[in-house]
């Protein structure tokens, strides 16, 4: 990995109407800072791969593109940019455009802010543009986890977060992993932080993820990241002693 080097993430699904004008916000915001984008493409069936050729050849900044033969899911594709990253910490931000990339050096910021105990920098979504129905589906979702998990944090599902990446590489990865991010942090005995963003409406496209599917695998998911848990309570301080 490179010292001081930015990887920004970006998991994406047919998102190739969305992928260039997000690129435009993300070299404004990172104007001045060493960093690439890797992008990774899941199965997409649109004109993605082009796109990116494109813009790898046009921009300033790298752009990287990582490509799942098939549909993985967004916590693969995250899973692949992790160990794609050349920088030490990795920033994640959805393809869609929801996320405004002007979030992302305050999210570094809170997480070098808080030391070497401080594993992510989570964002919390602010005037969120999605329907009544999936805003309140979530809410209940969130609620639960917490109580279960006792995270402390309000909105998981948020797309924008930063950690480092070599604790990235260690958790867990599994279909929907990325919902529960900070308490698998916790679960490494790390903390977390959280920065507010502002949700935006998407420019192209539509959601790939439905409310009552999402609903249903997030469930059980639940249980299993509360299993794995309960599992490993006790996280020991490792050092080495050098004797001699």
């Amino acid at each position: 990995m490179e010292s001081g080097l930015i990887s920004i993430v970006i998991p994406c699904k047919n998102e190739a109407a969305n992928l260039p004008p997000l690129l435009d916000e993300i070299e404004v915001a990172m104007m001045g800072r060493r960093f690439e984008v890797v992008v990774v493409d899941d199965g997409s069936t649109d004109n993605t791969c082009e796109v990116l050729s494109t813009e790898a050849q046009v921009r300033k900044c790298t752009v990287r593109h990582i490509r799942h033969d098939r549909s993985a899911g967004k916590s693969l594709a995250l899973r692949s940019g992790a160990f794609a990253a050349r920088g030490g910490i990795v920033v994640m931000i959805d393809g869609d455009g929801q996320n405004d990339p002007q979030y992302i050096l305050p999210l570094i910021d809170a997480l070098l802010a808080g030391g070497p105990s401080t594993g992510i920098a989570a964002g919390q979504r602010l005037k969120r543009q999605d329907g009544a129905l999936k805003r309140w589906a979530s809410r209940f979702a969130n609620w639960l986890r917490n109580g279960i998990l006792k995270d402390d944090t309000r909105d998981t599902a948020c797309g924008m977060k930063a950690i480092g990446t070599e604790l990235l590489r260690k958790l867990p990865f599994f279909e929907g992993s990325h919902r529960f991010l900070p308490a698998l942090v916790i679960q490494e005995g790390y903390g977390v932080v959280h920065h507010d963003v502002v949700d935006r409406p998407r420019l192209h496209g539509t959601s790939h993820y439905g409310i009552l599917d999402r609903g249903y695998k997030g469930t059980l998911d639940l249980m299993g990241v509360w299993w794995l848990r309960s599992r490993r309570k006790n996280m020991p301080k490792v050092e080495e002693i050098v004797h001699g």
